[in-house]
């Protein structure tokens, strides 16, 4: 998996132990306290845990208002353009236009990558007619609200033993800034669209890698980050089907599932921490894991079958999302105005 050799510092332990511990007790509460769209309660927090080393006010706001602006936009979208997805495209193309635009900045990255996740995922459940659009809505914010309580309580639980280098983006032209925003935007509503036609309501994970594969923000970073998700996503699958395999007939028995749910967020964050590259092949076995438990382990639900459909799903997803990615790559190059180089 290309990773470091050398042993974990101090502060990567507490890392692995903050976004495996965070991500279980989001997984749980979900579980307790029947929370519907558990995919949110146990992704978010691995998402801030694992993306953000250092919980700051800055991440934390643009968390929360990504979730609540994207709620909003979900809300409106669907009462006014719902039954008219023609006048709905372009709508949802600008939508995913500025987020791409904030990430490619830099600084609003995290309020640009969530927004994009919450907004997708969640305009997409919101077109099937049994979608309750109210309880979709506030299932993403209150996960948003719980997941940053979590990463709080996880620093103060594991703290860094010595400060860390804080991350300054480099200096973008504004040619490039128009190719990444511009591709990342494309795709995104594109994603949408077919996802739509083709309703594929049970792909939450091929609609994620979708939007994972972009946040390199150009074509090469697509391409190296395909492989690294498609091997996490195996990891991910293979250590879910392990875990139902081995507890069998109480694969449904939550005290039994906490800890094994655990022990994969810690052997995968590990392997995240190591890589230091933000999203490669351990943050995809993490939400690829986290998908699988939070969204399909249920009672009585075949969690082998979800994980097989996952896998070829995913694929299916990466391959046609980059060949769409280098032909746009290919066009946007072909103006100077949004050329990828220097």
């Amino acid at each position: 998996m290309l990773l470091r050799h050398n042993p974990l510092t101090a502060n990567d332990l507490r890392q692995c132990l903050r976004i495996a511990t965070g991500g279980t007790i989001g997984f749980t509460l979900c579980k307790l306290f029947g929370w519907s769209n558990g995919v949110f309660f146990t992704v978010t927090p691995m998402l801030l845990l694992g993306l953000v080393p250092v919980i700051s006010g800055h991440a934390v706001r643009q968390l929360l208002a990504s979730s609540a602006i994207a709620g909003l936009e979900v809300g409106l979208l669907g009462g006014f353009f719902g039954s008219h997805p023609g006048l709905m495209t372009p709508i949802v193309f600008l939508l995913f236009l500025y987020r791409f635009a904030a990430m490619s900045r830099g600084s609003l990255f995290l309020f640009g990558a969530n927004g994009v996740l919450s907004l997708s995922i969640m305009l997409h459940f919101a077109s099937y007619p049994g979608t309750d659009l109210n309880d979709l809505i506030f299932s993403n914010f209150w996960a948003t609200g719980l997941s940053v309580i979590i990463a709080y309580l996880m620093t103060a639980l594991w703290p860094d033993v010595e400060p860390r280098a804080a991350y300054q983006p480099g200096p973008k032209a504004p040619h490039r800034m128009r190719h990444e925003a511009l591709l990342g935007a494309s795709i995104t509503t594109f994603s949408f669209l077919v996802f739509q036609i083709f309703d594929l309501r049970d792909s939450m994970s091929a609609q994620a890698t979708t939007l994972l594969l972009l946040f390199p923000m150009h074509w090469n970073g697509a391409l190296d980050y395909a492989r690294k998700r498609a091997v996490g996503t195996l990891l991910g699958v293979s250590f879910g089907v392990m875990v139902q395999l081995l507890l069998y007939d109480w694969s449904g028995l939550l005290i039994l599932i906490v800890p094994m749910l655990w022990l994969g967020l810690m052997l995968f964050a590990q392997a995240h921490v190591k890589e230091a590259s933000g999203s490669g092949v351990g943050f995809g076995a993490m939400t690829t894991l986290g998908i699988l438990f939070g969204q399909y382990l249920t009672p009585g639900n075949d969690l082998i079958f979800s994980a097989l459909y996952r896998v070829s799903s995913i694929f299916v997803a990466i391959v046609a999302t980059l060949f769409l990615c280098y032909l746009l790559h290919k066009l946007l190059n072909s103006f100077e105005a949004t050329r990828f180089g220097y």
